[in-house]
């Protein structure tokens, strides 16, 4: 595009916790698509490794890290200064989202974060049994404070390209399937509807499916841990136990399991997320391997779509993330679970201008209806990237091209109260994000995870439902 449209002001202060490769990646779009005024934008980190970035713009850069003694008397004036209705934009670690969120709320500001975080520490708290260190634990303190203070200003939880887009892309995915199934239908208008379209079309389960091909110019260095996004976001969910949201028509339950809130609503493994492989599919590689990761949309998809009878849930789809990270991430996450789960000392988020070639290819598998599979996402490249966007490589745009999508919903709802993903106009988002994400897609495919197997060995498999999790655990 040669203009890009302005989608809303923002009559306050606009405040970015975080200036890592998401911060970095929001900034421009930010310019692109609001009205603002520029000094009150002010952007807080502990490092002031970007900083240049801010000067050359003449935005307001405070070097600190949030924390629960000092977040309060950080942001509150921050985000009341001149008048206005301010714009938190939480990009951060280790800062606790919840916490922030309901501060925003008291002030009357809207906000917006890309993952449900806690106060550091959290993730590697021994004396914390690991079903509290689940994301169903941490995604049940945002539900309680929204059931505490319903409503108000709105405040958006975990909306970026997964948690966020990929619950825009199952609603359009759904409605993909449903018109080719020939199924009569109207079109959803409630949660309780859209849940009864999953169950009528039969959607057993769905993957977030997601492989990263994008290749850097160099070799990774032994020591240093190389991805294509946040280190320190990916190692903390990485080390949290694999969890996923638990279907109605599992048979089976791995011996290493547990089980989370009412109805087995979701099921954490005694092992880490990202030391877990699940087989899965996307439309370039075909079948693969990935990493069942714990993420909030597992989790909330999950619930989102479950039917319920007499206070019973009689439907409810697995969910679960399959992640195939670039290949730098493999090597990082091989090398530091050989060195006992310790991330190495150095690490480097891999840049627009080191990236060769590649495509972050993310979407939803939507398994077990009458068309068997169907992949829906984008399939965004790197020089689709640089045409596009600056400051990012191509997993950060889908991310940060998210955020800008859920700024625009909030400024347009701006007393929605606490709102997830799963709960916004998904075409509304998906319209204001398209332009960034490449080609969009769907594909069916006859491929189930009894598809191809090696066959060395015996197996314990369940030839009679292809789509159980008993086959789609690697184990």
């Amino acid at each position: 595009m040669t203009t890009w449209p302005v989608h809303g002001r923002i009559s306050g202060p606009i405040v970015m916790i975080g200036f890592g490769s998401i911060g970095q990646g929001t900034l421009p779009l930010i310019e692109r698509h609001f009205e603002y005024d520029k000094n009150r934008f002010v952007v807080i980190d502990p490092q002031e490794k970007h900083k240049e970035l801010l000067d050359e713009r003449g935005i307001r850069f405070i070097q600190t890290g949030l924390t629960h003694e000092n977040y309060r008397e950080v942001l509150t004036p921050l985000l009341t200064a001149g008048g206005g209705q301010g714009f938190c934009v939480n990009l951060s670690v280790d800062t606790s989202s919840v916490d922030i969120m309901e501060l925003c709320r008291s002030l009357g500001c809207f906000y917006i974060d890309t993952v449900n975080e806690p106060w550091a520490g959290f993730y590697f708290d021994k004396s914390k049994g690991p079903e509290a260190r689940t994301n169903y634990a941490l995604r049940e303190i945002t539900m309680e404070a929204r059931r505490r203070n319903p409503g108000g200003t709105t405040a958006v939880s975990c909306c970026g390209a997964n948690p966020g887009m990929v619950s825009w892309f199952v609603k359009q995915a759904l409605v993909n399937v449903a018109g080719d199934l020939g199924l009569a239908y109207d079109e959803p208008k409630s949660r309780e509807d859209w849940a009864r379209l999953a169950q009528q079309v039969g959607v057993k389960g769905i993957h977030i499916a997601e492989r990263d091909t994008q290749r850097a110019t160099s070799e990774k260095p032994m020591g240093t841990f190389v991805n294509t996004w946040s280190v320190d976001g990916f190692v903390s969910e990485g080390l949290q136990p694999a969890e996923l949201g638990w279907g109605t028509h599992e048979t089976w339950m791995p011996e290493n399991a547990g089980t989370l809130g009412p109805d087995a609503q979701a099921i954490y493994l005694l092992q880490p997320g990202a030391a877990t492989r699940v087989r899965t599919w996307c439309p370039t590689p075909g079948s693969q391997h990935g990493f069942l990761v714990t993420h909030n949309e597992s989790i909330s998809i999950s619930d989102f779509y479950t039917v319920r009878e007499n206070g019973k849930a009689v439907y409810r789809p697995t969910c679960h993330y399959a992640y195939h990270p670039c290949n730098e991430a493999v090597l990082s996450l091989h090398e530091m679970f050989g060195n006992a789960g310790k991330v190495q000392a150095e690490q480097h988020i891999l840049d627009e201008n080191e990236i060769m070639d590649g495509v972050d290819e993310l979407g939803v598998l939507l398994y077990g209806h009458g068309k068997n599979a169907y992949w829906y996402g984008s399939q965004l490249s790197i020089e689709e990237t640089r045409r596009v966007a600056p400051y990012q490589n191509a997993t950060g745009l889908q991310v940060t091209s998210a955020v800008l999508a859920g700024m625009v919903w909030a400024l347009e709802n701006p007393n929605a109260g606490i709102v997830e993903a799963d709960e916004m106009d998904f075409r509304r988002c998906l319209e204001v994000q398209m332009p960034y994400l490449g080609p969009v897609n769907g594909y069916y495919t006859d491929w189930t995870p009894l598809t191809d197997r090696p066959g060395f060995f015996p197996e314990d498999i369940d030839t009679s439902d292809p789509w159980q999790f008993r086959n789609v655990l690697v184990r």
